[in-house]
């Protein structure tokens, strides 16, 4: 499942974020990357340990505890450390899988990567390029948001980072544990909150119908769930 979460940080978390970043040191991005996806990864990233990436990191969870969407498209058990990435002209990141298992720097703490988020923190009008394609059964999406909405999508995809031509892509990435690692199974549950969501809503209280869909969602919960 490809879903866009809007407005996951407000403009002026952006321009905080932005202000942030505008001041910190970059390293070389391929220092996160595994030994395939440094042959065609060529961008900038904070440093994970940095002062301003465990801040910003911090604004960026909280953000995610108070999307509803959020919770109920991932699921999440557990959400690796926000990382930050700059594309400026001329960069890029060719198409990759990401790592299946993630290690939490300075940590003994590992996570499997069943969702990936891209959080855009550059307007569109800032940069020419820098797309986020990512492939699935029914072919390519590509995905440039307004600064602030977020995309996730399934960690198994093949995905790419179309160069930049003009100006700098700034976004966060990280991944996501899911309770549900199937990422069919949890497509289903979304759905189906999203409905018992609508139907509570059209229906008069004390009908008996959302009330028998939410046991139906909370027992498949039960029955997928890897918490």
């Amino acid at each position: 499942m490809l879903l866009q979460i809007p407005e996951l940080l407000s403009p002026e978390q952006v321009a905080q974020a932005r202000s942030v970043m505008d001041r910190a040191n970059w390293v070389d991005g391929r220092a996160t990357a595994g030994h395939q996806s440094a042959q065609v990864k060529n961008n900038e990233q904070l440093p994970e340990s940095s002062a301003e990436a465990r801040a910003l990191g911090d604004m960026i969870l909280q953000a995610l505890e108070r999307s509803p969407l959020f919770i109920s498209a991932v699921l999440p058990a557990r959400v690796f450390p926000p990382l930050f990435n700059r594309y400026g002209a001329g960069m890029e990141f060719g198409a990759h899988v990401d790592n299946a298992i993630r290690a939490v720097t300075g940590t003994a703490s590992r996570i499997r990567t069943d969702v990936s988020c891209t959080l855009f923190l550059a307007a569109p009008d800032e940069y020419d390029g820098g797309e986020l394609v990512v492939e699935d059964t029914y072919g390519e999406h590509r995905v440039k948001l307004p600064a602030g909405h977020a995309v996730i999508y399934p960690s198994t995809s093949l995905h790419k980072v179309e160069p930049v031509t003009r100006g700098a892509r700034v976004a966060s990435f990280f991944w996501i544990q899911s309770m549900i690692r199937d990422d069919g199974q949890r497509t289903l549950l979304f759905d189906l909150d999203m409905a018992i969501q609508r139907i509570r809503s059209d229906l008069p209280p004390g009908h008996p119908g959302p009330v028998q869909l939410t046991a139906t969602y909370h027992n498949l919960l039960r029955r997928w769930a890897d918490c």
